[in-house]
């Protein structure tokens, strides 16, 4: 038997600051939920079980054992399967009056824009720094609500970012609490994590987004919340607005925000070694190591380490085909990514599985 929205609202409705008026906000709302892991699968369920009418959810990875402790809605008969269509599937199990759409693939400096354009809120669900300030600097651009999370082992933040205010402009956002992307900060796969406060700040989360959407109670706009789960201390970190869109702009056109760990590798942007091969003995090749002292079977025309390389590192000849070589083939792709942001017409490689899988 199919329930009413009347039925399963009713205690949400009852509320006289939610009412008939607020649910029907939720039912109208869309919101892009990247990350489907820890946080981004509990906020999307428990969205869903609030009323929001559309869902569009965003995650590359699959399920893992390790994810089960903490990413509870799925089961032992989902590892391996695609995160973000398993999501999908249990959601409109359980759900009568919630749109859910998804993609199983990463979102990319040049997919962002389509993501989040028809969308009313977006939620950071990741554990990648680069996609964190990638969804930041395009929900500042577009001028897109973002709610954002985070965890360090025992720690959660949570932050409402780039709210629109009663002056004209906008809240503060990312960049105002860490102007520049750290580059020595491990997820949870690396440090740990305990269960717990990843199921805390994904509901924090998620009441975020219904006081925006609802219009009802204050935001962490201009603040980040910082709970410690061990201690059970918060605090608020006040911000100022002071990155403009005319800053982040400037930001956006140059960085590629790639992160190995999560971007699916472009096919057509790699070459193997048996290609490579056959390339060596020609003059128009050049051929870049974006590592120092790599054991290498063939000279480099040059050595430029990946946290040095940009654009300027590179004297670019059109003629040329260009191939990055490293150890593994993720900073070589990273640089290759960094090329063809700038030169989408160049022909440049990057060595697939690095150096190491060369024969």
């Amino acid at each position: 038997m199919k329930a009413t929205k009347n039925q399963l609202f009713k205690r949400q409705i009852t509320l006289s600051e939610i009412g008939e008026i607020g649910q029907e906000k939720l039912q109208k709302a869309s919101v892009l939920i990247v990350g489907c892991g820890g946080l981004g699968s509990t906020i999307a369920v428990y969205l869903a079980a609030s009323g929001i009418g559309k869902i569009h959810l965003v995650d590359f990875d699959t399920i893992d054992n390790s994810n089960l402790h903490r990413q509870v809605f799925y089961s032992l008969d989902d590892v391996g399967k695609p995160k973000a269509s398993v999501l999908a599937t249990f959601i409109k199990q359980r759900t009568l009056f919630t749109e859910v759409n998804f993609s199983n693939k990463a979102v990319t400096k040049q997919t962002v824009f389509e993501l989040i354009s028809t969308v009313d809120v977006v939620v950071d669900g990741t554990d990648s720094l680069p996609t964190k300030y990638l969804l930041n600097d395009a929900c500042v651009l577009k001028n897109k609500p973002l709610v954002y999370g985070s965890l360090y082992k025992f720690d959660g933040y949570v932050a409402s970012f780039h709210l629109p205010q009663q002056n004209g402009f906008y809240s503060a956002n990312l960049r105002d609490a860490f102007p520049e992307m750290a580059t020595d900060i491990p997820n949870c796969e690396t440090v740990g994590t305990l269960n717990a406060i990843v199921g805390m700040i994904a509901t924090a989360q998620v009441n975020e987004v219904l006081k925006i959407i609802t219009v009802v109670g204050k935001p962490l706009q201009n603040e980040i919340l910082i709970y410690n789960s061990l201690q059970n201390t918060q605090l608020k970190m006040q911000l100022k607005p002071t990155f403009s869109q005319e800053k982040i702009q400037k930001i956006f056109d140059s960085e590629s925000y790639f992160d190995a760990n999560c971007e699916t590798q472009n096919p057509d942007w790699l070459i193997n070694s048996f290609d490579l091969k056959q390339k060596l003995s020609s003059k128009n090749l050049e051929i870049i190591a974006v590592l120092p002292n790599l054991k290498l079977p063939f000279q480099v025309s040059q050595t430029v380490p990946i946290q040095e390389f940009t654009i300027d590192k590179v004297s670019i000849d059109s003629s040329k085909t260009y191939i990055m070589v490293c150890q593994k083939g993720l900073n070589s792709y990273k640089a290759t990514s960094i090329l063809k942001n700038h030169f989408p017409d160049l022909n440049v490689f990057s060595l697939e599985g690095g150096i190491e899988n060369y024969q």
